[in-house]
């Protein structure tokens, strides 16, 4: 079977805690200003979503995502970047705006989900979250042993 031309073999860094510790309401793709060391670093999987969030800064009115690591690419010699820098990310004006005010209601957050390339760039999404509490985490981890109980019984079912 030939292979396609447009297959994308970059990695998807995703934030596996962010879905277990936060409810997403509403989920935005953005792009990212990086330098060239990150985003070879990227293409070989050395970035931390874990720890990331967004903020919009009211003076500016930009978008930018802090504490999200990218490791070093060892052959950047000198040019190298800084791992956990300040990141602006590009967004509308309009959806600026808009993220401004929901994240602006009490316990609202942007949370960077995943990390990814289309076409050649790299592209964020970011969820407007709401934090779990603990017996929202339970119910989730019941919901998915029970998902995974039916998976096993349906495999284990002999077919005559």
């Amino acid at each position: 079977m030939a292979k396609s031309k447009n297959q994308n073999f970059s990695p998807r860094i995703a934030n596996r805690k962010a879905l277990h510790d936060y409810h997403v309401l509403e989920k935005l793709e953005v792009g990212v200003v990086l330098q060239g060391s990150e985003v070879k670093a990227i293409r070989m999987g050395r970035a931390t979503l874990n720890e990331g969030f967004a903020r919009v800064e009211p003076r500016t009115e930009e978008l930018w995502l802090y504490n999200v690591d990218i490791g070093l690419y060892p052959e950047a010699g000198i040019n190298q970047h800084q791992g956990q820098r300040p990141r602006k990310l590009l967004a509308k004006r309009r959806q600026i705006r808009e993220l401004a005010g929901k994240t602006s209601i009490s316990g609202a957050t942007l949370v960077p989900l995943a990390l990814y390339f289309v076409r050649g760039m790299v592209k964020i999404e970011l969820g407007l979250c709401t934090g779990k509490r603990q017996q929202d985490k339970r119910e989730d981890l019941k919901k998915k042993q029970a998902d995974r109980d039916i998976r096993r019984a349906m495999t284990r079912r002999v077919i005559r």
